[in-house]
């Protein structure tokens, strides 16, 4: 059965890739290490017969690994970037085979915080070990391998999924041809930091989070995850966007009683409402604790401060790089992939760059495809 867009793939299977490992498990960089893991992942386009048509999407923080199609006809989305990847499109499944897998620490599929850890055959909740940039990288590398592909035409991703690009091309200098780096940066900054330490906080502030091991209470920190996910929201969105978008513009009066008295305090403007949208769309897909290790690990990612210099960071890198920066993005302002490329090109590589005029914001790169 054909999916009703014409340039979509169609209808896709999201797969679970058991890595083998051997008896020290997955090892993290923390030190510590995971004794099973599992890894969602799909595909599409067709793999040439010289496997050298393999391109890698980067997740972002809060997606997973269906990119592009539908798993089922019925869906009423597609995947999180289908207007991007499919047949004709700019990732062109004609001529790419494409892999996109959810994120470690993830809860899509991924092993992560609600996984079963085997020793307690309970979820992981708190016991969950701290990850990083590079342990997903290393996580990546491993189903890349378990697919039986050793090199990699191309690593594409944004935001999150960019400093995975930079990841690999440090980590693995040579696999890949070419790197593909939008929205992104190769650290957060501190306006970045403090919005993300301040999304934490609210989550675990949160009585129902119960540090971590909430699973078998029946309710997780709601409250707390949709908070987090407002304030997370107004950072992938322009100011110029959010004016035009809702300005002061305000909805009908609710005539209903109030409940309680916070209620009292709410108001009638559009932007409060999206807002709400927003928090509660995203707590019936994401898991508290997998938005807390993921953002961690984004927080914590600081080239400069493990190099010594983004120079030294790229030295090693090889192949060729595509750095993309957004006009109207104020997560990862355009100063900070203009750093990165600039880096690049000291470090003798081939560097492309380019700053689009995206009034949208940092979420241009997954609405603004054109």
């Amino acid at each position: 059965m054909t999916d009703t867009n014409h340039n979509s793939i169609g209808i896709v299977q999201t797969q679970i890739a058991n890595i083998e490992l051997s008896t020290e498990g997955f090892k993290l960089e923390s030190g510590r290490s995971l004794p099973k893991l599992e890894i969602a992942y799909e595909t599409y386009g067709k793999l040439a017969p010289k496997r050298d048509n393999v391109l890698l999407v980067c997740n972002t923080l809060t997606s997973d690994a269906h990119a592009a199609g539908r798993n089922d006809p019925s869906d009423p989305k597609p995947g999180w970037w289908d207007d991007m990847i499919g047949p004709g499109k700019g990732i062109d499944t004609d001529y790419y085979y494409v892999i996109c897998s959810n994120i470690l620490g993830g809860c899509k599929g991924t092993t992560g915080p609600s996984s079963i850890n085997p020793a307690t055959c309970k979820a992981y909740g708190s016991e969950f070990p701290p990850i990083t940039i590079g342990d997903t990288v290393e996580a990546q590398r491993a189903l890349v391998t378990y697919l039986g592909v050793d090199r990699l035409a191309a690593i594409v991703g944004g935001s999150l999924g960019g400093m995975q690009v930079l990841e690999w091309s440090i980590r693995f200098p040579g696999m890949a041809d070419s790197y593909v780096c939008a929205a992104s940066g190769a650290s957060l900054s501190a306006q970045a930091l403090a919005f993300d330490v301040i999304g934490r906080g609210v989550v675990t502030s949160d009585p129902d989070w119960k540090q971590g091991d909430y699973y078998d209470a029946g309710r997780g920190p709601i409250a707390g995850l949709a908070e987090a996910r407002k304030i997370g929201h107004v950072t992938y969105l322009s100011s110029r966007l959010m004016s035009q978008k809702f300005g002061r513009e305000k909805k009908a009066e609710d005539s209903s009683a109030n409940c309680d008295a916070a209620d009292g305090f709410r108001t009638r403007f559009q932007v409060e409402s999206y807002l709400d949208y927003q928090g509660k769309k995203f707590v019936d897909r994401f898991d508290a604790n997998s938005y807390l290790h993921i953002t961690r690990a984004a927080d914590e990612y600081d080239l400069k401060d493990k190099f010594g210099s983004l120079e030294n960071a790229f030295a090693s890198a090889k192949g060729k790089f595509l750095v993309v920066a957004l006009s109207g993005d104020w997560l990862f302002p355009p100063e900070q992939s203009t750093e990165v490329a600039s880096a690049l090109i000291r470090a003798g590589k081939k560097v492309s760059s380019c700053r689009l005029d995206a009034p949208y914001g940092h979420d241009a790169f997954l609405v603004e495809i054109e």
